[in-house]
Order: structure tokens, then C-alpha cells, then sequence
């Protein structure tokens, strides 16, 4: 057999032999200087004592210090005062203390503990440094900084190879122009990027920001808020499943169960989505939405497809297009698309529009309505081109003609009309005990009632009036409904749930 066959297990072991016992050199704790080595195996059983410019150099860090103990057994060292560890160019320690595992590589400094790198200065009392995975973290209150946040927490992990950091319990971020507290947050400081777990608000002079998830960036004020996202101003709170934040630009849109409540005008509005921007003061709100005209004694809803509001205070100015309708107890309507204008009071009904004011069906081709604005309440009504008023009787319908329609409103309920110009009327006669005793047919140049709960208590007739009072068996089928009628109660929103459309099968 040849000679090298024979000896080759030996190389083969004494090559392992040689690899291992490299590897373990590797692995051993090495002493560069100390200024004095000695041993006090009644104090300090097994160890090495270093004293005086203290250091040592294992896998990539270095460690310098006042004092040190080693074991070398178990590659376990101790270092005492000014302690200060350096993790190539990029990681720096300070602390009085340091306890290191060689052979875990796991560092625990302890006091007046400080560690800078390329992004962070990081201060506690105690801090873990885990080398393998190349993680720091603590557990009794620990702040980072850096070029624009601090961060403060009960417990944190810092990650050197993403630069992300964990902070969970007690978490509060300081910015220069908030406070963000959270029950957990990571933040990666190369981005400036938080992402917010748990009930989490930010804080600002402008502002107050809650949400229960969502991310933050810190650094271009841009955000995502989810779970219960609020946001509270001096004059308004927007709510929603999700809102999305854009500082600089001043936009901001929510989705989901959107609901903004403006106390200074005393409105909210609700929809499905919504956007708001801040410079134009104006926001947007589709999929259902409604605009709330809050009132002590009783609010307006509107609905329509679009809801559009612009303006500051006191000029503001709401917009609702397509399939609009609108509730109050004593006041309904139907439209195409409406505009209400705080400034004024006023708001005007476009394209085939439709008003019931208690047992009052008005139309006309605009109609506007006003309130005071003082008290909110509605104030007047006016109706332009084609103004018919019909009430549903018992034996007929009553109907007021005109070509314009002018009204009056006394504790939100009309009171005054006054038709004028080609003033017709059909109205059917009823004693006190409520009998029917003719239908009086008349025309004139204009015709002032006063109502009552929207039932007419007197009429009165200006400018050669003309008028006949049949019975009912003599009325003339021609005259039964007025030019132009048309009874609309199946469009009437009964409540405040109706304004919105029914669902398609």
C-alpha cells in the first residue's frame, strides 16, 4: 500500500486538530495591553485581573477600560470603569460597566450607558448588545435621538444592519413640531418612518391625531392612519376607518364610516369617502354622503350623490349635486342639486325641484329657502317660475298657482304665502265639522294665506278677483287639476333615513 494512503487519516485528523485549534484561538478573547496582570484566587477564583489602560480586541469590536476581569475558562469578561466599546467605525459604547460573553458574543454595559452610530446617540441604564444578530436592546427606559426625533421608551431593540428601532410601552416620540405617544412604534431611523400599533396619538399646536395602526413619516409629514383615525382641530374632527395625511400639500382623505363634525358652523357631514384641503378649505364627500345643519330644536340632512363645502367661517358653502334630497320634521325636498351659502342663509333647489312644508307640496322651477343668521332658523321661502302648491284632500287636491311664490317662516314653520301673478286657485270648502260644501275655483293678480300647522285658516284676494264655487258633483273635470300639476309624494323622504336612494335588487 502506498505510504501516503497510510498516513492519510492522520493528515486528515491532524488538519482538523490544526482548524479547530484556530477557530477557537478565534474564538478566545484576546488581551492587547493591560498595565498590570495579576491574579487574587481568594477574591476572584480563576480569573485574570487587568488594570490600567485595559484592552482587548474579539471579532470585530474593541473594548477599552479601566479595570477588566477574565476567565479565560469560559471566555467571560468584566469590565469596569469607562468602559468603551468600538464596533469598527460605525458603533461607539459608553458605560461604566460591561459584562462579555465571548463565546455568545453578548454584551450587558450598565451605567450612564450611551452608543452612537451613523443615525442614533442611544442612552439608558442598561443595555443588551446581542453581536451575532446585531441587535441592541433594553428593558428599563431607554431614548434615542437623532437629526430629528427623540424617542423614548420602557423597552427597545435597535436593529444596526436596518436601523430600525422598537419601542414598546410608555413610547413617546418628540418632534419639534409634535408629540407622538404610542403603546408600540418602529421607527427606522435612515427614513424617518414610524409605524404606530396600538392607541397612538400625535399632538401638535394645530392638531390632535388618533389612530390604532398606521405609519408616519416623520421626516416629509406624510401619514396613514387606521383603526378609529381622528383628527381633532380648534374647528373640526374628521373620523374614519382609514385617513390618509398630507401636510405639505394640505390634503387629507378618509375612508370609510367618514364622519366631520364642524362646530363652528354646527354641521357634520358623513359618507363613504371623503377629501379635505386645508389651503382651499374645501372637502369632498361621495358614497352616501349627508351633510348634518345642526339645530337645538331640529337639524337639517342632505343628501346627494357629491357633497362639496368651501369657505372659511361664516362663508362657507355647501353643494350637494345628483339625486339630492333633504329632511327636517317640517321641511323636505327633491332636486337635481342644491346650494346653501352660510354667508346668506340662503339656499336654492335646482332643476325639478320639489318642497313639502308640512302638508304643502311646492314646486317651481328654483326654489330658494333662508334662514336667519342669528338664530339658524328658517326665516323665508321664495319659489320662481311656475310656483304650484298642492295639499292632498279628502275629495281632491287643494292647488295654489302662480308664477312666483313668496313665504314666510315663524318658528320653523310657514306661515305667510303670497302668490303672485296669474294667481289661480282650487280649493275645496269644508265646514267646521269638516263636511265638503263646494270647490271654489278662482283666479287673480295675486292671493295672500295664512297657514296654521300647513293648514290654511284665511285666504284673501288682491286685484279684481274672479272665482266660482261648485259643488262637488259640478266640478268640471277640465279644471280638477291646475296647468302644470303633478303630485309627487312618492319622492317625499319621511325621515331622515330616506333621503338617501333605495338599494337596486
Amino acid at each position: 500500500m502506498h505510504l501516503y494512503m497510510m498516513l492519510k487519516p492522520y493528515f486528515f485528523l491532524l488538519f482538523s486538530l490544526i482548524s479547530l485549534s484556530a477557530f477557537s484561538q478565534e474564538k478566545r478573547i484576546k488581551i492587547v495591553h493591560a498595565d498590570y496582570t495579576f491574579v487574587d484566587e481568594e477574591k476572584y477564583p480563576g480569573a485574570t485581573i487587568l488594570s490600567g489602560n485595559v484592552h482587548i480586541l474579539h471579532q470585530g469590536i474593541s473594548l477599552k477600560c479601566k479595570k477588566a476581569i477574565q476567565y479565560k475558562k469560559t471566555n467571560f469578561l468584566k469590565a469596569i470603569g469607562n468602559v468603551i466599546i468600538n464596533q469598527g467605525d460605525s458603533v461607539i459604547q459608553t458605560s461604566k460597566y460591561t459584562n462579555y460573553n465571548g463565546n455568545t458574543r453578548l454584551a450587558v454595559s450598565w451605567g450612564n450607558v450611551r452608543l452612537k452610530d451613523s443615525n442614533i446617540l442611544l442612552t439608558t441604564d442598561t443595555l443588551n448588545f446581542d453581536r451575532k444578530r446585531q441587535i441592541l436592546y433594553y428593558t428599563q427606559n431607554g431614548t434615542i435621538i437623532d437629526t430629528l426625533n427623540t424617542l423614548k421608551s420602557k423597552v427597545g431593540y435597535y436593529f444596526l444592519e436596518t436601523k430600525k428601532f422598537i419601542a414598546k410601552k410608555n413610547v413617546v416620540l418628540t418632534n419639534p413640531d409634535y408629540v407622538l405617544t404610542s403603546k408600540h412604534l418602529d421607527y427606522y431611523t435612515n427614513n424617518k418612518i414610524a409605524y404606530m400599533y396600538g392607541a397612538s396619538t400625535i399632538k401638535s399646536k394645530a392638531s390632535t391625531i388618533y389612530c390604532e395602526q398606521g405609519f408616519y413619516n416623520t421626516k416629509k409629514d406624510i401619514a396613514h392612519f387606521l383603526k378609529k383615525a381622528k383628527i381633532t382641530t380648534k374647528n373640526q374632527v374628521i373620523e374614519g376607518d382609514s385617513i390618509y395625511y398630507n401636510k405639505p400639500l394640505g390634503f387629507s382623505s378618509a375612508t370609510g364610516n367618514v364622519v366631520i363634525t364642524d362646530s363652528v358652523n354646527g354641521r357634520i357631514t358623513k359618507g363613504g369617502y371623503s377629501e379635505y384641503y386645508k389651503f382651499k378649505d374645501s372637502s369632498l364627500v361621495v358614497k352616501n354622503p349627508v351633510a348634518i345643519l345642526i339645530s337645538d330644536t331640529d337639524s337639517l340632512f342632505i343628501h346627494g350623490d357629491t357633497l362639496l363645502i368651501t369657505g372659511k367661517k361664516d362663508f362657507r358653502k355647501i353643494r350637494a349635486y345628483h339625486n339630492v334630497k333633504f329632511y327636517k320634521k317640517n321641511l323636505q325636498g327633491s332636486c337635481d342639486s342644491i346650494f346653501s351659502d352660510d354667508s346668506t342663509g340662503i339656499t336654492t333647489m335646482f332643476k325639478n325641484p320639489v318642497l313639502w312644508a308640512n302638508d304643502s307640496q311646492i314646486t317651481g322651477e328654483i326654489i330658494h329657502f333662508t334662514r336667519n343668521l342669528e338664530t339658524k332658523e328658517l326665516d323665508s321661502l321664495k319659489v320662481l317660475h311656475q310656483g304650484l302648491i298642492v295639499q292632498k284632500d279628502a275629495a281632491g287636491y287643494n292647488q295654489i298657482k302662480g308664477r312666483n311664490i313668496l313665504g314666510k317662516f315663524i318658528d320653523n314653520d310657514l306661515h305667510d304665502l303670497d302668490v303672485i301673478g296669474n294667481s289661480e286657485l282650487l280649493y275645496y270648502l269644508r265646514n267646521d265639522d269638516g263636511k265638503l260644501v263646494g270647490i271654489n275655483k278662482s283666479t287673480c293678480s295675486k292671493i295672500h294665506f295664512v297657514l296654521k300647522d300647513g293648514e290654511i285658516q284665511t285666504i284673501k284676494f288682491f286685484t279684481k278677483p274672479e272665482g266660482t264655487t261648485y259643488p262637488e258633483s259640478e266640478l268640471p273635470k277640465d279644471i280638477q287639476k291646475l296647468k302644470g300639476f303633478i303630485w309627487r309624494e312618492d319622492e317625499q323622504p319621511k325621515s331622515k333615513f330616506q333621503i338617501f336612494p333605495k338599494p337596486k335588487n
